[in-house]
């Protein structure tokens, strides 16, 4: 048996520090309407790609090292010349002003607090510009570029002048794919509200109130906000197109042109093919997040986690990050040892601030970065890096 001093808590906690961000879900199902639940939670077509996400992490393990003293261990880990405490940042999630009250700030607000870096989706429902004053000062910015120049260099000078430095384009969403999950409890764009909707909000009546109703119906009245250079459409409308230009017309050769255009660090997200990594690093982006969207748009893509260790054995210069199926402190570990150097957390992070905004989230922080040490102990190291040293089974 061990025993450990427990410090009385000075508020009640919203989720429970014992349980892992898995339970999220069950919480969260109780909070959401069940389109908005099952929108967050699903993914595209039957579910494969996002699944194939899950069993990489589950599917590798350890083989641990013993009698080493880790009592000084910490799992602090810098990022393009910035010290995070932890490994691991939050991941751009659109719709989050639908998912909890001023969703975007809260992610952004609980990230500073803890000192790991957000990234602010293209698809927010909150003016960058709002998020950057009000939540603490994030300086990652997520975009979805169009295949055409001129509007390309317009959203460049918004976000310039926002005072964003990390600019993150997404490279794997061409066309929309078909989230049948979503479609089938009444999520679908452009949102449709009809009977059946209208009951799913009601029967959520804290939601309701907190999200839609609360300061003079605010949340009735939400719009794409961060696609391009201006306010773009509502969401709740008939007639929406969520026109963001011709996404399938977007190459290389424009990704060129922002590189030379913007000054700040240039992430692309969504690499997959080591292919591609090569042709990003030779045309000097600082960093790729390897990503299959979290299982979001293609269905037949690989795992995130098998496509960073065929990119993580080539001789590339730019910084490898991953995100998608990471859920407990181990699978941060994994990635790190499977040759990223950074980690990105999507889902579960919005969950927590649909089941309690901002403190939930991070005390989301908070469980993840407290397994990351038990796991950092167990494994017989001192420091994240040391990852490199600790042998691991596919």
């Amino acid at each position: 048996m061990y025993a450990r001093e427990v410090a009385p808590a000075a508020r009640r906690l919203a989720l429970d520090p014992e349980l892992g961000l898995g339970e999220l879900e069950h919480a969260a199902k109780r909070v959401l309407p069940a389109a908005l639940y099952h929108y967050v939670c699903g993914a595209s077509e039957d579910g494969a790609a996002h699944d194939r996400n899950m069993r990489a992490y589950a599917g590798r393990s350890f083989f641990p090292r013993v009698m080493t003293d880790v009592t000084a261990r910490t799992a602090t880990t810098t990022l393009f010349g910035v010290q995070h405490p932890v490994p691991f940042g939050i991941a751009p999630m659109g719709f989050s002003r639908l998912m909890a009250p001023d969703g975007d700030v809260a992610l952004a607000s609980a990230a500073a607090r803890a000192g790991i870096p957000f990234i602010l989706s293209g698809a927010s429902l909150t003016p960058m510009e709002d998020v950057k004053r009000r939540g603490g000062g994030t300086s990652w910015f997520q975009a979805y570029i169009p295949g055409e120049a001129h509007r390309i260099e317009a959203l460049l000078d918004r976000v310039e002048a926002a005072g964003f430095d990390t600019l993150v384009v997404t490279a794997d969403t061409a066309v929309h794919p078909k989230h049948e999950r979503a479609a089938r409890y009444g999520f679908r764009s452009p949102v449709r509200v009809g009977p059946a909707l209208a009951w799913q909000a009601i029967s959520r009546p804290a939601w309701l109130w907190r999200v839609l109703l609360k300061d003079g119906l605010a949340g009735t009245r939400l719009h794409f906000e961060n696609m391009d250079a201006k306010q773009g459409p509502p969401v709740f409308s008939r007639t929406l197109v969520r026109d963001i230009g011709r996404r399938d017309a977007l190459s290389w050769s424009h990704l060129e042109a922002v590189r030379k255009r913007w000054k700040g660090r240039l992430v692309v997200k969504g690499v997959m093919a080591a292919e591609d990594a090569v042709t990003a690093d030779a045309m000097g982006v600082d960093g790729i997040i390897v990503s299959n969207h979290g299982g979001r748009q293609l269905d037949c893509a690989a795992g995130a986690l098998d496509a960073l260790e065929r990119i993580a054995q080539r001789d590339l210069s730019l910084t490898l990050m991953v995100d998608g199926g990471i859920r407990r402190g181990a699978d941060v570990l994994k990635a790190l040892k499977a040759g990223a150097q950074f980690v990105f957390v999507g889902r579960p992070m919005l969950l927590a601030a649909a089941v309690a905004g901002e403190a939930g989230v991070s005390e989301a922080i908070a469980i993840l970065a407290r397994e990351v040490d038990i796991t950092m102990a167990l494994l017989g190291i001192t420091q994240a890096r040391d990852i490199e040293r600790i042998e691991m089974h596919a």
